[in-house]
């Protein structure tokens, strides 16, 4: 692996908008990135393996759940810091950022905002430190796009219930303590239910032979008639409102982390513009290369106004669910896009393991569809400016 030598295009100043407090946070992530990440990563994606000796600090940093406040192990930091954090997260890699992701704003998140004081106590200071890690059991076989049609439910039993069904495409389900999983009660009523590793019942199969996130452990949450103690059940929240807000949080995050990984493509293709000579000069001299850096570099600064906008809303109380929804589809097509243009520009230097590219590119395509498609999102905008529901 080649020197990390990551420079972040800034070219609207957009780091004027930010605190102190921000820049430290971010560059302090930074350099753990360019430490820890970046000289392992290409060799454990290669290998389909997560590098579980990073747990602990991300926990160290602050990465796990860095908005929940302070008494509880979390970071008591704002919704920009947060993002910051999540783009050089996924700068290093979008499998690193989606275990963070998942450990914040689909377990930590959940727990605090829909949890018991016990159960809030119990988990995640844990949680927040990374000795415990988790994830979060929505989707199914059956059921992506449409969580509502779920099937996965329990039963009544004295102080227990009974718990059936199955999720897939869950991020740290091989290595997870705790599952926050979303079930339907007895009658049909949507319940989110804490789930450890050790009950009887319950396994956690890895998804093999990924194309895509493969520095990120993938599995399956099956549930054959575990009982799980009724004050495992989150108290505070019925329906989809439960797991559409954390959603919410996470796609949040993910909006801030893919523009992580289209920097890193820009700056890989910008600087290697610089060095290739083709018909005696660099490439970087041509009209085509130019175009695509041009291109690069706008919806990069477009998307950095985008969501730091949608940070000052989200710390403000006023983000809406759609106004989150468009970040993150954005955020995932241009960051697809701008790997593409890079993958290009580095010609077949490009699908090597030498340079970051193709591995963000392949990452990207997952992020693209989780936590709702492209097509899922466009629709979300088009209810929220014309009032009427495409879904049905």
């Amino acid at each position: 692996m080649s020197k990390d030598l990551f420079q972040s295009p800034d070219y609207y100043a957009v780091d004027g908008l930010l605190t102190e407090e921000h820049l430290l946070i971010r560059d302090t992530v930074r350099q753990w990135v360019k430490k820890e990440v970046s000289p392992i990563i290409e060799d454990y994606c290669q290998r389909a393996e997560f590098p579980s000796q990073i747990l602990k600090g991300l926990g160290e940093l602050g990465c796990f759940g860095p908005t929940i406040p302070q008494e509880y192990g979390g970071g008591g930091m704002d919704h920009i810091a947060y993002g910051l954090m999540m783009q050089e997260l996924e700068r290093g890699d979008s499998g690193i950022r989606s275990t963070a992701s998942v450990q914040g704003s689909l377990v930590m998140y959940p727990i605090f905002t829909f949890g018991s004081e016990a159960q809030k106590k119990k988990y995640l200071p844990k949680l927040a430190s990374g000795e415990w890690m988790g994830c979060f059991g929505l989707t199914e076989p059956d059921h992506g796009s449409n969580p509502a049609g779920m099937i996965t439910n329990y039963r009544e039993d004295g102080d227990h219930v009974i718990l059936n069904g199955a999720k897939m495409w869950i991020s740290n389900a091989p290595f997870a303590q705790i599952a926050v999983v979303w079930a339907k009660d007895p009658e049909g009523v949507i319940r989110g239910l804490i789930v450890e590793r050790g009950m009887e019942g319950f396994t956690t199969p890895e998804t093999k032979g990924k194309w895509s996130l493969r520095a990120s452990a993938t599995g399956e949450l099956v549930f054959d008639n575990v009982r799980v103690p009724k004050e495992n059940i989150l108290p505070l929240v019925k329906g989809l409102k439960g797991p559409l807000s954390c959603l919410s949080s996470a796609r949040y995050g993910i909006a801030w982390g893919v523009i992580g990984a289209a920097m890193d493509c820009y700056d890989t293709a910008l600087r290697y513009s610089k060095e290739r000579n083709q018909f005696g000069r660099p490439i970087g001299g041509f009209q085509l290369t130019q175009k695509k850096l041009a291109e690069m570099v706008t919806e990069i600064t477009k998307a950095q106004l985008l969501n730091w906008r949608l940070g000052v809303l989200k710390n403000e109380g006023k983000a809406t669910p759609a106004q989150i929804s468009m970040a993150k589809r954005n955020s995932c097509e241009v960051a697809t896009k701008i790997a593409r243009d890079a993958r290009s520009i580095l010609g077949g230097m490009g699908i090597t393991g030498e340079f970051p590219v193709m591995r963000h590119m392949m990452n990207l395509e997952s992020v693209l569809t989780y936590e709702g498609t492209h097509e899922i999102h466009l629709l979300i905008t088009g209810m929220d400016v014309t009032g009427f529901d495409a879904f049905k």
